[in-house]
């Protein structure tokens, strides 16, 4: 107990930890409390990171900020009419197709898990089987269910899309476009003693401008590979399963092994045990392997290495406090906790009681 009340009372009586705590309980209670309100906030932050770097670029080369932040603002809108017209169109399309050809899929899979008794009955038994197609049936019923109850509050969806279509673009330019404004006015009231947090904040800001970015690089390259891929083999839903496999990086590790099975399902449904089914799996498995080992030590040659059981873990507590964009940012969170503690004060405590020896 001494030992605690030491280390408290120490650094208690230091005003700039006492004000990063302070600072972090605000952020966490804001963020826990209002996160879903504030959702088309954090997603324009999460733009405007993107964006940001575009501007930086230019404005080196001679352009002034203002043309700058319009020129990157205007090509931001043409790439999100390009994404809401020519691709949203088509992965809608590919969504209904494949519902409508679900029956048809269960009932060759069903036919299929029919005939392993017979072929294997030292393995499977019948009465195992049929607790596993009873147990299928159930998820099945149950997934439709959720898509019965996902239609029926679709107008509040298309609602709620409405609004960040309308909100979003806004924020993204005047987040943009007052950058040193905003930053100057929470600079302005923030106290004197706050040299802990203001290092803390430009190591997290570094690194999560860094990952943002990268993040965002590695989405597109990885769909747009993953679909020449696809449609190379001729994969039936090629540009669904390829937007998978771009969204499947966002969460390290847990993506990559989650996405593979509809892929595998899709490409068994169309070749079955073939050369095709073969050589598909070949081709996606090397994208994940340069994926790993070639995009990601490209793109994020910035972000403080952390451990994959720190990663696991940070992806679990974050996302199953924030949802998505705790997933998102697992990572950047988990380096913001290392930040505070490489910049937390370490001081060597001197024995009272001590003398020099004779």
């Amino acid at each position: 107990m001494n030992i605690v009340s030491h280390w408290l009372q120490r650094n208690l009586a230091d005003p700039q930890i006492v004000f990063l705590a302070m600072l972090l309980l605000f952020v966490f209670a804001v963020v826990l409390t209002m996160g879903h309100m504030l959702a088309p906030v954090l997603a324009s932050i999460v733009i405007a990171y993107l964006l940001e770097g575009l501007v930086v670029q230019l404005e080196r080369r001679g352009l002034p900020r203002l043309p700058s932040v319009l020129l990157v603002y205007m090509l931001f809108l043409l790439f999100v009419a390009l994404v809401l017209l020519g691709v949203m169109p088509l992965v809608s399309r590919q969504i209904t197709d494949l519902v409508q050809q679900l029956p048809n899929m269960i009932s060759d899979g069903t036919q299929v898990l029919m005939d392993l008794p017979a072929r294997y009955p030292d393995l499977v038994t019948q009465a195992q089987l049929d607790e596993l197609i009873a147990s299928l049936r159930s998820e099945v019923v149950s997934f439709g269910q959720q898509v019965l109850s996902w239609s029926l509050s679709s107008v509040v969806g298309v609602i709620t899309i409405m609004i960040y279509l309308i909100l979003m673009p806004l924020l993204v330019f005047f987040f943009m476009k007052d950058k040193g404004l905003i930053l100057d006015w929470f600079r302005n009231r923030l106290p004197r003693h706050h040299g802990i947090a203001g290092d803390v904040w430009k190591d997290v800001d570094r690194q999560i401008s860094n990952y943002v970015r990268g993040k965002a690089w590695e989405i597109l390259i990885v769909w747009g590979v993953s679909y020449a891929t696809f449609s190379a083999f001729g994969l039936k839903y090629a540009m669904l399963l390829s937007l998978l496999v771009g969204l499947s990086v966002i969460i390290p590790y847990i993506g990559a092994a989650v996405v593979t099975f509809p892929i595998l399902i899709v490409a068994w449904f169309q070749w079955g045990w073939s050369s095709e089914f073969a050589w598909l799996t070949f081709a996606y498995g090397i994208i994940q392997a340069l994926d790993g080992n070639v995009l990601v030590p490209v793109l994020f040659s910035e972000v403080v290495n952390l451990h994959p059981v720190a990663i696991i873990v940070a992806i679990l507590v974050f996302g199953g406090l924030w949802g998505f964009w705790g997933v998102f940012f697992a990572i950047p969170l988990a380096t913001l906790v290392q930040s505070i503690i490489t910049a937390w004060p370490k001081r060597l405590e001197i024995p009272e009681n001590t003398t020099n020896a004779p």
